[in-house]
C-alpha cells in the first residue's frame, strides 16, 4: 500500500470534499484537465479518502458511487514521491492509494509490429497512447504474478486490469533488447518488455 509520509495533520483545518469539488469545477476550462502541476498550495491535512487497487474510491469507508464525482476528483490528483494528494490552487490534502490511482480497463490497437499503436482507456475516462511519454511497465511479485502498469500523466499510473493484460499478451511478440530476448509489445515505435523469453512457460 502506498503510505503517506509522516506529517502533522490539523484535522480542524482539513477541507472537506465540497470545497475540493467547487474548486475543481472552477479550475476546469473547456474540458481540459486542471494544471495541477503548476499548483503548490499549503498542505491542509489528510482526508479520509482511499483509492483501492480495483479503482474504487472510498470516502470515510463508503464507496463513492457517482462516476462524475470520481472523475472530478481524479482531475485534481497529484503525486509527490510515493504520496498522493488532491490539490486546488489554495488547498492540498493527502489521500491513500492502495496501488495505482487508476485502472486501465480497455485498449484498442491499430497497425502491427513496430508500427502498432495501443490506446488505453482508464476507469475514470482518460485515454492515452502507449509510447515514449506513456510507458508500459510490468512488475513481478514474489509469487511471480505480473502487475502491469501504463503511465497516464505526471507520475500517475493505471494498473492494467487482468482481461486487458491477457489481450495485451495476445498482441505481443519477441524482440532482442541489450542481448536478451524478450516478449513484449510495440506501440509508437517503442518496445515494452513483459517477460524474458527464457522465462516463458512454452
Amino acid at each position: 500500500m502506498t503510505r503517506q509520509s509522516d506529517r502533522a495533520t490539523d484535522t480542524a483545518a482539513t477541507p472537506g470534499p465540497d470545497s475540493l469539488i467547487a474548486a475543481a469545477k472552477q479550475a476546469q476550462k473547456a474540458g481540459k484537465l486542471p494544471p495541477v502541476d503548476q499548483w503548490n498550495p499549503p498542505f491542509c491535512g489528510d482526508l479520509d479518502m482511499e483509492i483501492k487497487r480495483d479503482g474504487t474510491w472510498f470516502y470515510e469507508g463508503t464507496p463513492i458511487g457517482r462516476k462524475p464525482l470520481v472523475r472530478l476528483f481524479s482531475t485534481i490528483l497529484k503525486r509527490e514521491g510515493d504520496a498522493y494528494f488532491l490539490v486546488t490552487p489554495v488547498e492540498k490534502v493527502g489521500i491513500r492509494v492502495e496501488d495505482a490511482p487508476f485502472v486501465a480497463v480497455d485498449f484498442e490497437t491499430a497497425g502491427a509490429g513496430r508500427a502498432q499503436v495501443i490506446t488505453f482507456t482508464t476507469n475514470v475516462g482518460d485515454t492515452v497512447i502507449a509510447g515514449p511519454d506513456h510507458a508500459i511497465r510490468v512488475l513481478r511479485g514474489g509469487d511471480g504474478e505480473p502487475s502491469p502498469y501504463v503511465h497516464i500523466r505526471a507520475g500517475l499510473e493505471a494498473l492494467i486490469d487482468r482481461k486487458s493484460f491477457y489481450r495485451l499478451v495476445d498482441v505481443g511478440e519477441a524482440h532482442r533488447v541489450d542481448g536478451t530476448d524478450w516478449f513484449g509489445v510495440w506501440s509508437q515505435g517503442t518496445f515494452f518488455r513483459i517477460i524474458p523469453i527464457a522465462e516463458l512457460d512454452l
